[in-house]
């Protein structure tokens, strides 16, 4: 080492001189060096749900007292605008769409790359058992930011559940930022169907509305309408609703998954088969419209769009909760780590697009946009309850008026004053009602819970069941003449085929 060193004894002095060199260049040149990193663009990969999104190009006016709102630009784009003009940094935002948080994570696990996405609270918790989700940074909690819209304004009772709520032991609040929530429903025609009728899972077996019925093609979703169906003595009896346990309860009836309540579960979901019009996924709204059915298991987001559609062709449509239990879910953003891998950057403007989206104005675009509920009250910005109060309330010269009190989700308080809409009488189990439901009703809420592997195998192969012809259901008499049939066919075969042969 040594001698090496002597050999090359001048080139430490070269070495220094070129340093010195270059630093006296540089120190006249240091605008040439900030605009070099800026150059470095962040791509950010986004996947959400299919239309659940402001793409601009809209024309009305939201006319609020604290100024309008108008959607021009597609709001992913503004916020590349806004990222730039924040930071000092371009961002490019990657987006795609799934149609079900199976579709997404299907794609996810082929290979399919991504920093952001949007899955419901039951994909999320999957992916967080898995170890697949990056935790929100500490920053981004911090409410003296005030670029930090969404811990500022997210609904007090949204958070609560969010910190509540456990995986693991973590609450989800350390992964999981909401963007939309709501509950599910009925809505019927109450032309042909009365609120009774609508008020109960059982709806979906009632003989009375043989094929002009539908439910949700979705093991999850099907298997907790069934399950309240089934259990509807308990749920509704007076002991049950009277426990001081009755949250716990609930959440822990409406996701058993025993051997025994997956079997009750799949012979139900026969029964609804052979009664419903269809299991759908989007053409329900559709149908309620068109008349070819006269109630739809529904999400209430998809509530709100379906009233507001058949209302324009003078079809007044109503929305109920079933009085066994209703599932409150969530669709929040998480970030995972396959695709953040640690990167700062990456991750403060994934942690900024959450920010950007939870700004109020932007948060009614989007709700406007696409009929959903969002998971943002506004906190100190009136203009989320303004906007509800722009779509709810009633005229001045409107009598059939009723109060429906929101404090609950607003501010955290059901009393609170300043969260009470005058309402037309009408809306109270109509729009308003499936946009934001009123507290007793959110009482009798359960989220469905994450399930293991081996369950979810058990509910896939119970889905496969009924979603196929279940050949387990074919009486003996029909496998006695199937296997005449076929035996006297190979007798016929054999004795042409001896008779060619001779």
């Amino acid at each position: 080492m040594r001698k090496g060193y002597d050999h090359h004894r001048f080139q430490p002095v070269k070495s220094l001189a070129l340093l010195l060199i270059m630093s006296i260049i540089l120190s006249f040149c240091p605008k040439m060096t900030t605009s070099a990193a800026g150059k470095d663009k962040i791509i950010l990969r986004v996947s959400n749900w299919e239309e659940y999104i402001d793409e601009g190009d809209w024309d009305e006016v939201i006319d609020l007292d604290s100024g309008d709102i108008i959607g021009k630009n597609n709001i992913v784009n503004d916020f590349e605008e806004w990222y730039y003009d924040t930071y000092g940094r371009e961002v490019e935002v990657a987006y795609s769409a799934f149609g079900s948080n199976e579709e997404f994570y299907n794609m996810y696990t082929l290979g399919n790359k991504y920093d952001l996405v949007c899955p419901s609270e039951y994909m999320m918790m999957k992916l967080a058992m898995e170890d697949q989700l990056q935790p929100l940074s500490r920053s981004f909690f911090d409410k003296n930011d005030p670029n930090n819209y969404y811990i500022k304004g997210v609904s007090p009772y949204i958070q609560d559940i969010f910190e509540r709520s456990t995986i693991d032991g973590e609450p989800w609040s350390d992964y999981f930022a909401g963007y939309m929530w709501g509950i599910t429903g009925i809505v019927y025609n109450p032309e042909y169907v009365t609120e009774e009728e609508a008020s109960s899972w059982s709806i979906l077996t009632n003989p009375r509305f043989k094929r002009q019925v539908t439910i949700k093609d979705s093991v999850r979703e099907a298997y907790f309408a069934a399950v309240g169906a089934i259990k509807s003595d308990l749920l509704t009896s007076e002991a049950f609703l009277n426990d001081p346990h009755y949250k716990e309860n609930l959440e822990r009836e409406m996701n058993d998954a025993s051997d025994e309540t997956i079997k009750a579960v799949q012979d139900y979901l026969q029964k609804v088969k052979d009664n419903t019009y269809s299991f759908e996924s989007d053409a329900g709204k559709a149908d309620m419209i068109t008349g070819k059915v006269v109630a739809n298991y529904q999400w209430s987001g998809d509530g709100v769009y379906t009233l507001d559609q058949a209302e324009e062709d003078d079809l007044y449509l109503s929305f109920a909760v079933p009085k066994e239990s209703t599932n409150i879910y969530f669709d929040g953003w998480c970030m995972l780590k396959s695709g953040i891998q640690n990167d700062p950057a990456k991750q403060h403007a994934a942690e900024a697009f959450i920010n950007f989206m939870s700004r109020p104005d932007n948060v009614i675009r989007n709700m406007y946009y696409i009929g959903f509920t969002s998971c943002i009250s506004g906190g100190d910005d009136p203009r989320i309850f303004e906007y509800a109060d722009w779509c709810f309330s009633a005229e001045e010269d409107e009598e059939d008026v009723t109060e429906y009190p929101l404090g609950y989700f607003f501010s955290g308080d059901p009393d609170d004053e300043d969260y009470v809409i005058s309402a037309p009488t009408d809306q109270v189990n109509r729009q308003l009602f499936s946009q934001y439901p009123d507290e007793k009703t959110i009482s009798r809420s359960s989220i469905m819970v994450y399930f293991d592997k081996e369950t979810t195998e058990k509910l896939n192969q119970m889905w496969i069941n009924v979603r196929c012809y279940n050949i387990r259901k074919i009486p003996l008499w029909i496998w006695i003449l199937t296997g005449l049939g076929i035996a006297g066919c190979a007798i016929w075969y054999l004795r042409k085929k001896m008779k060619k042969d001779y």
